[in-house]
């Protein structure tokens, strides 16, 4: 971790957009439609079309895609592979929630987690290796912010959820960015990965969630972006005393700012924001804390998902009792305002909420210049 990253962990503050990242190129979802046009100059146009049909239609990599001349997937390959290397895969619920340990070329780590459901599945993921939010009673939070994912890592995780989804013929039908990291913290790549999925990758822009501690800027910023995408909001307090104990960034955007946030989303794109709320026993699971946030929702004309509290090893309070869970969501619902309890997935692989950790050995590479065009003394053909 390096020392502005330090600092970053201590004070929950933000990253930069041009914090350090992983070194450009390493992965072929990387390049966007324009950039992959001018690295594969002088080829003749379709293999563009052949290329990008084949990394997003249908999930290849470059050296599976067939229609493209053996010496161009070679030439590709030797500067673009994917960036994931699997470290662990667990499996749990009989095999309906899988997580995977990710190495990344620089030696940062991260995981994501597929979720099946009657024949259609989700996927949660990653967005940053590590966190800057400082969350306490988050896994993520506690180890701190490495850096950003790259277009290309951030894509990659949905790749390998869609063909894992396959093999048990299933379908993916919804990403979630709630995996390891800040989304809104690493906007314009989380915003050009939702744009990919949704164009090229075929996922609805109604089945992508995009999650946040309440960033308020970009929160305002995804609202006019003219996207059906879901927000969630990460609340977990309705006071803006007990909000900022549990979620540092709250003395920046207040909870009366994130309020305005999500009516300002509601208006411009006629969908709620959804509130999480993980249940802390003893901290925000009294009858107080259910009034003040059935308050906050009908303000914000947002709906609340409740979360049981998924242990982890630096927060010592555990998650309120499922008995205290219903009686929470009865006092909201009395109160006007629309609750879910959602179920927990993962917990004994620690893949459930909060649980990411991402721990890994070392792994390191290099980035290399890259030309991409025939080779010297050929000429680009149909094969």
């Amino acid at each position: 971790m390096t020392e502005n990253s330090t600092s970053l962990e201590l004070q929950g503050d933000i990253p930069p957009e041009d914090s350090p990242s992983a070194p450009p190129g390493s992965s072929p979802w990387t390049p966007s439609l324009e950039e992959w046009q001018t690295l594969l100059d002088g080829e003749p146009s379709y293999r563009l079309d052949q290329l990008w049909r084949g990394l997003y239609s249908e999930q290849l990599e470059p050296n599976e895609i067939s229609t493209l001349p053996k010496g161009l997937r070679q030439r590709i390959g030797e500067h673009f592979k994917p960036s994931l290397d699997l470290a662990t895969k667990q499996s749990a619920d009989d095999g309906k929630t899988i997580k995977w340990l990710w190495a990344l070329p620089d030696g940062s780590s991260i995981e994501t987690v597929l979720m099946h459901y009657n024949r259609r599945s989700t996927v949660c993921v990653s967005s940053q290796a590590g966190c800057a939010m400082a969350c306490g009673f988050c896994a993520t939070g506690q180890a701190g912010y490495e850096r950003h994912l790259t277009v290309g890592e951030i894509l990659e995780q949905v790749v390998s959820a869609q063909r894992q989804a396959a093999e048990i013929d299933s379908r993916l039908s919804n990403v979630v960015f709630m995996g390891m990291g800040e989304p809104m913290a690493n906007y314009d790549r989380v915003l050009e990965s939702v744009r990919r999925l949704i164009t090229d990758m075929g996922i609805g822009a109604r089945k992508i969630t995009v999650s946040t501690v309440g960033l308020a800027p970009q929160m305002r910023r995804l609202a006019g972006e003219g996207l059906q995408v879901g927000l969630a909001l990460s609340l977990h307090a309705a006071n803006d005393d007990l909000r900022t104990e549990l979620v540092p960034v709250n003395k920046r955007h207040p909870i009366d700012e994130l309020i305005d946030c999500c009516q300002q989303f509601r208006r411009t794109t006629g969908r709620r924001v959804s509130l999480e709320w993980a249940m802390i026993d003893g901290v925000n699971d009294r009858d107080s804390d259910a009034d003040e946030l059935a308050s906050v929702a009908r303000r914000a004309h947002a709906h609340i998902n409740l979360i049981p509290l998924n242990p982890t090893p630096g927060w010592p309070t555990v998650g309120t009792p499922p008995d205290r869970i219903d009686a929470f969501a009865r006092r909201l619902t009395d109160r006007g305002a629309n609750a879910t309890i959602r179920a927990n997935r993962g917990t004994d692989i620690d893949a459930a909420c909060g649980q990411l950790a991402g721990s890994v050995a070392k792994h390191k590479t290099g980035a290399q210049a890259v030309t991409l065009g025939p080779s010297p003394g050929t000429k680009g053909g149909r094969t």
